[in-house]
């Protein structure tokens, strides 16, 4: 349907239909980005190439970045990221869904604008006193290092999803993605959703998103793991979620890390659990089934990267888009590739107007 025709009245109110397939649950971020020295890193303690949550000492970062020239306010999250790539490549406007909390003020509707040009249908839930959540991106040499201030994305409740909105979402959507991210907002949400996808033979896609959702939230990650029915997951990831879990030589043989993942219990018994460890530059590993399947990656020339953000999320967002039209395996990782590659040329998660994969 066109944007123009999305929107149906209902009940006196004015409800967005959806007709799309994809719906992801997140927590929707402002990424504020730019360049910045290796001293920058020092000053704030924070490693290249990591994904933390911003803690009392990291709080004067925001402001920093903002008052640095070049600047850039990027729609963030990673679940929004996946969700926004997914949308650009299907193309046609409200393909897709997202859920998630955002403030009452000005970053907030900058989400929602985002969102609207992307063609996302999102649902927010506002929360009028704390706000929007914000992103630090600090690219130095091109790598990317992450602090999130959740804020507002931290107050996502259940009673959301009871909406008649959210409720008309969930019952159209047949792919459901969160990036690990969620697990320390709200569990219950999720196995909401994950509930509704084993009894009606949905798709539920989870990613490990971060080494420190491995360590420190490893009750909500068994909670939702046995709903996965595909696991997204870098090497850095998947070597923690080994060395955690004693698998795969405390995680230096990620390969047999794919497989075991793949082989532990599973709520819906309809399909056998895929895990996709991508390794960068390095071939991608799937695991299903007892089997290993490996997938070379195309390099980009290292003149041409701009910064690594949102390069994970892409790849997810390309995979999910070529899930959505019923393609095979090999197919959604080529797309994977393909859209990690579009966005690492450029800054933050953003891409041009037209898909051309």
């Amino acid at each position: 349907p066109s944007t123009r025709r999305l929107f149906t009245k209902t009940n006196k109110r004015q409800i967005m239909s959806f007709s799309g397939k994809l719906m992801g649950m997140g927590n929707p971020l402002l990424d504020i980005s730019n360049e910045v020295s290796s001293d920058v890193l020092a000053k704030y303690d924070v490693k290249v190439d990591s994904a933390i949550l911003a803690e009392e000492k990291h709080m004067p970062i925001y402001k920093e970045l903002a008052t640095m020239e070049g600047v850039q306010y990027i729609a963030g999250g990673a679940t929004q990221n996946s969700i926004r790539v997914a949308q650009w490549m299907l193309g046609e406007a409200g393909m897709t869904a997202y859920m998630g909390c955002i403030g009452k003020d000005e970053f907030g509707q900058q989400l929602k604008d985002c969102a609207k040009s992307d063609g996302v249908v999102v649902h927010y839930m506002e929360d009028s006193e704390t706000p929007t959540g914000t992103c630090a991106v600090l690219v130095c040499d091109g790598e990317r290092s992450l602090i999130a201030n959740l804020a507002a994305a931290n107050n996502f409740k259940e009673s959301h999803l009871e909406t008649d909105q959210a409720k008309a979402i969930i019952e159209s959507a047949e792919i459901f993605y969160s990036a690990g991210f969620f697990l320390t907002v709200s569990v219950e949400s999720l196995l909401k959703v994950t509930n509704h996808a084993v009894a009606n033979n949905k798709i539920f896609c989870l990613n490990f998103s971060a080494p420190f959702i491995i360590d420190f939230f490893a009750d909500q990650v068994a909670a939702a793991l046995p709903f996965a029915d595909f696991v997204f997951s870098n090497e850095s990831e998947a070597e923690t979620y080994g060395k955690k879990h004693n698998l795969g030589n405390e995680g230096k043989d990620i390969e047999a890390v794919a497989l075991a993942v793949a082989a532990m219990p599973k709520a819906s018994g309809v399909r056998a659990r895929t895990v996709v460890f991508t390794q960068g530059s390095k071939e991608t590993i799937v695991a299903v089934g007892g089997k290993v399947t490996k997938f070379a990656v195309d390099p980009l020339p290292a003149e041409l990267l701009v910064d690594t953000n949102g390069a994970g999320d892409a790849f997810v967002g390309g995979f999910l888009a070529q899930m959505v039209k019923g393609e095979e395996l090999a197919k959604c990782v080529e797309a994977g590739h393909w859209a990690a590659k579009v966005i690492i040329q450029r800054s933050g998660c953003t891409f041009p107007e037209k898909c051309d994969f």
